[in-house]
């Protein structure tokens, strides 16, 4: 477990604006030498790893989403618009350890760049209560965390994981086998589990913790990435 010392200086970090190839923003922590959304595209990277790649291949209609890294609200806010657009019921939980400013927030673009006429929904996001549960639609649930997932309790049956923690040699202790052991335990039968990472020892630790996991295309810039699915066949 983090201290709380270390907490206050992930809190202090440095975050700079960037724009992405596709025009959308990105966030980038010079300490860390890293990006919130890849630089080749930051909306283009959501929807394929995120809502083509999972959320597209979950038959379900009403499905729980549990989303490692809610960050900028990006991957919540394209699940939103989709669940709009496709009458679907989406119970969206999203744990995020150090929140974003307000100030930064609002410089964020997503809004314009994706569907002007809905950029309420993406500030309705952010100003959504911690650690309640807030309807944003009549679709759309969001129950946003502000924790660690490897000490948070999850939610039972979830359908759908987006896996968008920081890449294993920046946050490895994201990438345990304890906590793919825990998603697994806390999923339904046929849940489904994307990220972008594409790495042999997280598709190896995926396996030991009983996935069915495939590389698939990655997103621009990137040649593959993974899907893992709960399944006892």
């Amino acid at each position: 477990m983090q201290s709380n010392a270390s907490i206050v200086v992930q809190n202090q970090m440095k975050r700079e604006l960037q724009q992405t190839a596709d025009g959308s923003h990105t966030l980038f922590i010079p300490e860390m030498d890293e990006h919130y959304h890849s630089v080749n595209g930051a909306v283009q990277e959501s929807r394929h790893v995120f809502i083509e790649a999972g959320l597209h291949h979950q038959a379900k209609k009403d499905i729980t989403v549990f989303e490692i890294g809610f960050g900028t609200g990006l991957n919540a806010f394209l699940t939103l618009l989709d669940a709009e657009e496709n009458n679907r019921s989406v119970n969206y939980y999203s744990i995020e350890l150090y929140p974003l400013g307000a100030e930064l927030v609002r410089a964020l673009n997503y809004g314009d760049v994706i569907c002007p006429e809905k950029k309420e929904w993406f500030e309705a996001l952010h100003v959504a209560t911690w650690n309640e549960a807030v309807r944003i639609t009549d679709r759309f649930t969001l129950h946003k965390i502000q924790g660690d997932s490897n000490h948070c309790e999850l939610p039972e049956e979830i359908d759908l994981v987006y896996f968008d923690a920081f890449a294993p040699d920046k946050q490895p202790e994201m990438w345990s086998q304890e906590i793919f052991d825990k998603l697994y335990a806390h999923m339904a039968e046929g849940g489904i589990l994307t990220t972008y990472c594409a790495k042999g020892v997280v598709r190896r630790m995926m396996q030991k913790a009983g996935y069915s996991v495939e590389r698939i295309p990655g997103p621009p810039g990137k040649r593959e990435m993974l899907r893992a699915i709960k399944s006892s066949l």
